[in-house]
């Protein structure tokens, strides 16, 4: 296994870090974050400039440690998030790309990479949600349509949203896993009720959805009809291998910053503290070599990151509450004031061990399918 760079990729990161040097002070002010129409504007306005510039592709186009390399450099940056583009760049785009006929890809790839269409995820439902195979989403064959019927909850960035990437029930007497299929429904259609939904953190970037006899074409079907679990494996082995690789950075940047904090109000002096922020230190170095391990191993198999993903997301998702949870030891009296730096995070943070797949989840793939342990009963 190689970790290390090519001179063509150390070139590719040397032309990103100048290129990022000259367009950043040139962007306009980040609107608010509660105003979603105008941070999908934003959103969608970066997605543009790095089309023009020759960088949009990296997310399916590309190798995956340029991909790697990407994501590292523009957080490193401090350039925009993919925001409103979250769900198409690195869940349904790349899905696309690997599951999608000619004319899917044709369709539906080229309008993400411009920044002109945005997607949500429609996987969630009240009764399942770790148990995502036991929706019941009914999607009910009427000539050269689907009639979809069922709602979801959780659903990222609905209310701006294009396009939605659907898992439905499309055989009600198969298995519970062998009935699903992979839809892409367009959010304009006729029966789609879209109610924003507010979290801890004060934020609305989910919704509920909800659908009557909405009609989608088969033809906007990716993958065979009941073959739609396979399909989501795909998209979660992105959501969990790739996706959160530009915030492992971030994490590092934070910590840097809060020794910085800790050395200014003396909180650096509690050897407590300090070892703290030590093995956090490890953790995340640790994390992030995991992260280029999962992408050397993605490079081998054709690009789909594979099972090593749920060790990686599973570790994450704990190193970054602890983080928040070592800011606020850091921050003391004042990690009380929600107009603090970090706060808001310490409470998205606690999401992480639900998000994209429970901590419970992760665990029972690392034991059956890397340690070959047996399935619960």
């Amino acid at each position: 296994m190689d970790l290390s760079y090519t001179p063509e990729e150390e070139e590719f990161r040397a032309r990103l870090r100048e290129w990022l040097t000259k367009v950043l002070p040139t962007l306009p002010a980040k609107p608010s974050p509660d105003d979603w129409p105008a941070r999908r504007a934003y959103d969608l306005g970066w997605q543009r400039l790095l089309y023009d510039a020759g960088y949009a592709d990296v997310h399916w186009d590309a190798s995956p440690t340029v991909r790697l390399i990407f994501l590292e450099e523009t957080e490193k940056a401090g350039a925009p998030y993919v925001g409103a583009n979250f769900v198409g760049l690195l869940h349904a785009g790349p899905t696309i790309a690997a599951e999608g006929t000619d004319e899917q890809r044709a369709r539906w790839l080229p309008p993400i990479l411009r920044g002109e269409e945005a997607w949500c995820q429609g996987f969630s439902e009240p009764d399942a949600g770790s148990d995502l195979a036991s929706l019941r989403t009914r999607a009910r064959r009427d000539g050269d349509d689907y009639v979809v019927n069922g709602s979801k909850i959780w659903t990222s960035h609905a209310e701006v949203a294009d396009w939605c990437e659907l898992l439905v029930r499309t055989d009600a007497e198969a298995p519970k896993h062998r009935g699903i299929s992979w839809l892409a429904m367009p959010m304009d259609a006729p029966g789609i009720t879209v109610r924003p939904l507010r979290t801890l953190a004060g934020s609305a970037e989910f919704a509920e959805v909800f659908l009557d006899d909405v009609r989608v074409p088969v033809a906007n079907r990716v993958g065979d009809e009941n073959d739609g679990w396979r399909v989501t494996m795909v998209t979660l082995s992105f959501e969990r291998g790739t996706a959160f690789v530009g915030e492992v950075v971030a994490c590092r940047r934070v910590l840097g910053e809060l020794a910085d904090e800790a050395r200014r109000n003396g909180r650096w002096d509690d050897p407590v503290v300090r070892r703290r922020l030590g093995r956090l230190n490890a953790e995340f170095r640790a994390l992030w070599r995991l992260t280029q391990w999962n992408v050397s191993e993605a490079e081998a198999s054709g690009g789909v990151p594979g099972v090593g993903g749920s060790v990686f997301k599973l570790r994450y998702s704990h190193a970054r509450q602890e983080l928040y949870d070592a800011a606020a030891e850091v921050l003391g009296e004042r990690a009380l004031d929600l107009d603090r730096p970090w706060v808001l995070d310490r409470l998205s943070s606690l999401s992480y061990t639900i998000a994209a797949g429970t901590s419970q989840i992760q665990r029972n793939i690392v034991a059956e399918r890397i340690l070959g342990l047996p399935k619960g009963r």
